[in-house]
C-alpha cells in the first residue's frame, strides 16, 4: 500500500479510538469535566501527563531544532526535562494538597483576592493560547503533507477532532484519550528511530547508535561524520555551540521554571485520589517522557546526515518523491540561483539554494531513509497524537479559567453545576476557534512559539506559586504587582524582538543583556520576584487564616500526630 493509504488507515484508526474513548468517558459533572472525578490511577495519570507534556514541539519540532542548531539545541532538552523534575518535586504535591482545580483558583484563594484570580486568568489565557498556537500549526504541518491538504484545512480538521473529545469528555475524556495518544506517539517516535539507527550503525538502540561507528566499513564515528559534512558546507561543527553562556543559561532556566508554571500540566496532579498518587504519577511520567527525550538527539543526527547526503550537490531533477511532496507544502523550497539544476545547500546565505523548515525533519526522516510506507504513516499518526493531546489539555485550562475562575468564582457565584458545565463547554468551543486562527496565522515555527509560552509562564505564574507555597507572609498586593509587571515585561520583549509588532525586529546585538526572546522569561521572572517582595515589604501581611493554610499544605499528612506505644 502507498504512504497515503497507510496514513489514512492509521490516522483514521487512531482518530476513531480517540472519539470512542471520548464517548465512553463523557463527563457528567463539573468535577469529571475539570479533574476527571479525581479518581485516575497513577499509571494512567503518568501516561496522560507524559502525552500532555510531549506536545508537537517535543515530537515534531525539538529534534528538528537540534538537527539545525546542533549543540545549541540542547537548551530545549535540558530546560524541558529539568523543568518537569522541578514541577514534580517542588510544586505538584503542595498544589495537590491545596486541592484547587486550576492555577487561577489556587492564586485567587491563596492571595484572598478576586483581582489576583483575574490577573491569573489573564496570564493563563495568554500562556495557553500562545502554546496552543504551536500545537495547531503542528497539526496543520502533518495534515498538509500526509493527507495532501493545505495547512489551513489541516488545522480545521484538527480543531473539529479536539473540539469533539475535549468538549464532550472534559478532563475525564482527555485523560483516557491521552493514555492512548501516549502509546501512539511513543511507538511512532521510536520505531523509525530504531530502524534508522540499525540501518546507519548496526545498533538498534538509537541512544547508543548516535555514539557508534558507521556500518559502511570506514570506522568513522557518526558524530565525526556529521561534523565533517557540516564544516564542508560552511556550517559550524555540529557539536560546537554558538550561543553565549548567559543566553544558554537564560533559555534553559526560562524553560525550566516555565514548565513549573504551565497550568495544563499542573492540573493533571488534581486528577488522582491522594498526594502520594500525585508523586507516583509524576515519577512515572518522567520515566515515560525520558524515552522520547533521550532519543530526540539521535533522531536529529540521523535526520541531518541523511538530508545532507540526499540533497547536497545533487541534481534537482533526480530528487526522490518525498522532496517534491514536501515542496508542495511550502515547508521545503529550492531556489536555483545559478540555474545549474544542482542543489547548493551551504551556510553562505547568498549561495544557499535550499530552505528547510525545522518542523519537517522528524516527519520527513523516515521518507529520506527509505523506510517502509507503514512506518512513514505511523510518524504522521504520532505527530497528530502529540499535537492533539497537548491542545486538548490547553483547551481544558482555557475553558476552566473562563467557566470556573471567572463565571463561577467572580461574576455568577450561584450558577448551577449544569450551567457551569455548559459554560465550560462553550468556552472550550470559542477557545478552539481562536486556537485554529493562531494555527493558520502562527508567529513562527512550533518549538519557538512554545518556548515563548514557557517564557510567559515563567514571567507570570512561577514566582506567585513558589512564594504562595513557601512564604506564608506573601500578600496579595505583592503577588498581583509581580504578575502584572512580569508578564507585561515579557510580552513587550516578545513584541519588540520576536514578533515585530513595534516596528522592524532589531538585530541580535540589541538584545538586553545578550538574552534572546526565548530566554527573556528568566529576566522577567527575576523582576517579578523583586517587585513582589518589595511591594510585600510595604503592604499589610496576609490574614492569619491564610498563613495557617500555607503552613498546613507544607506539612505531610499525619506529621506531628501523637502515637501510642
Amino acid at each position: 500500500m502507498s504512504v497515503q493509504v497507510w496514513t489514512y488507515l492509521l490516522v483514521g484508526i487512531t482518530f476513531a479510538l480517540y472519539i470512542g474513548i471520548a464517548i465512553w468517558s463523557r463527563a457528567g459533572s463539573t468535577k469529571e469535566f475539570y479533574v476527571a472525578g479525581g479518581g485516575v490511577s497513577p499509571l494512567a495519570n503518568g501516561m496522560a501527563t507524559a502525552a500532555d507534556w510531549m506536545s508537537a514541539a517535543s515530537f515534531i519540532s525539538m529534534a528538528g531544532i537540534i538537527a539545525f542548531a546542533g549543540y545549541d539545541g540542547s537548551v530545549y532538552l535540558m530546560g524541558w526535562t529539568g523543568g518537569y523534575v522541578l514541577l514534580a518535586l517542588l510544586l505538584a504535591p503542595y498544589l495537590r494538597k491545596f486541592g484547587k482545580f486550576t492555577v487561577p483558583d489556587f492564586i485567587g484563594d491563596r492571595y484572598y483576592s478576586n483581582t489576583a484570580r483575574m490577573v491569573a486568568v489573564f496570564c493563563a489565557l495568554i500562556v495557553s493560547f500562545t502554546y496552543v498556537a504551536g500545537q495547531m500549526r503542528g497539526v496543520g504541518v502533518v495534515f498538509s503533507r500526509f493527507l495532501q491538504v493545505d495547512i489551513n484545512t489541516g488545522v480545521i480538521i484538527g480543531m473539529v477532532i479536539v473540539l469533539f473529545y475535549a468538549v464532550l469528555g472534559g478532563m475525564k475524556g482527555i485523560t483516557y484519550t491521552q493514555v492512548a495518544q501516549y502509546c501512539v506517539l511513543i511507538f511512532a517516535f521510536m520505531v523509525p528511530a530504531i530502524f534508522i539507527s540499525f540501518q546507519m550503525t548496526g545498533n538498534p538502540i538509537p541512544q547508543l547508535g548516535m555514539g557508534s561507528t558507521l556500518n559502511d566499513g570506514s570506522g568513522t564515528f557518526l558524530m565525526d561524520r556529521l561534523n565533517g559534512l557540516s564544516t564542508e558546507l560552511g556550517f559550524a561543527e555540529y557539536t560546537d555551540g554558538t550561543k553565549s553562556v548567559i543566553d544558554v543559561f537564560a533559555i534553559t532556566l526560562a524553560l525550566m521554571v516555565g514548565t513549573a508554571g504551565l497550568p495544563h500540566v499542573i492540573v493533571r496532579f488534581f486528577t488522582v485520589k491522594r498526594v502520594k498518587d500525585a508523586r507516583k504519577s509524576a515519577g512515572l511520567a518522567l520515566l515515560l517522557i525520558a524515552i522520547l527525550y533521550t532519543t530526540a538527539p539521535a533522531v536529529s543526527v540521523f535526520a541531518k546526515i541523511n538530508l545532507i547526503n540526499t540533497v547536497s550537490n545533487n541534481e534537482y531533477s533526480l530528487m526522490p518523491v518525498w522532496f517534491k511532496n514536501w515542496e508542495e507544502t511550502g515547508l521545503l523550497t529550492f531556489d536555483d540561483k545559478n540555474k545549474d539544476g544542482i542543489i547548493q545547500y551551504v551556510a553562505d546565505k547568498d549561495k544557499n539554494e535550499l530552505t528547510v523548515d525545522n518542523d519537517i525533519m522528524v516527519l520527513a526522516n523516515p521518507e529520506i531513509a527509505n523506510l517502509p510506507a507503514w512506518v512513514i504513516a505511523l510518524v504522521a499518526a504520532g505527530g497528530l497524537a502529540a499535537a492533539l493531546s497537548t491542545a486538548a489539555g490547553l483547551l481544558l485550562v482555557i475553558s476552566a479559567s473562563v467557566s470556573h475562575d471567572l463565571i463561577k468564582k467572580v461574576f455568577k457565584p450561584n450558577i448551577s453545576e449544569k450551567g457551569e458545565l455548559w459554560a465550560a463547554r462553550g468556552a472550550a468551543t470559542v477557545a478552539v476557534v481562536i486556537a485554529g486562527y493562531f494555527g493558520i496565522h502562527p508567529p513562527g515555527f512550533v518549538a519557538a512559539v512554545v518556548a515563548l509560552a514557557f517564557g510567559l509562564a515563567a514571567a507570570s505564574f512561577f514566582p506567585a506559586i513558589v512564594l504562595g507555597i513557601f512564604y506564608k507572609k506573601m500578600n496579595k498586593e505583592g503577588a498581583i504587582g509581580g504578575m502584572v509587571v512580569g508578564i507585561s515585561l515579557m510580552m513587550f520583549y516578545m513584541a519588540k524582538f520576536k514578533l515585530g509588532w513595534l516596528g522592524e525586529i532589531p538585530d541580535k546585538s540589541e538584545w538586553w543583556f545578550g538574552i534572546s526572546p526565548e530566554g527573556f522569561g528568566t529576566v522577567a521572572m527575576i523582576v517579578n520576584f523583586i517587585v513582589a517582595l518589595v511591594i510585600n515589604r510595604f503592604t499589610p501581611e496576609p490574614p492569619e487564616y491564610v498563613q495557617e493554610i500555607v503552613e498546613n499544605i507544607r506539612i505531610p499528612s499525619g506529621a506531628g500526630e501523637a502515637v501510642d506505644h
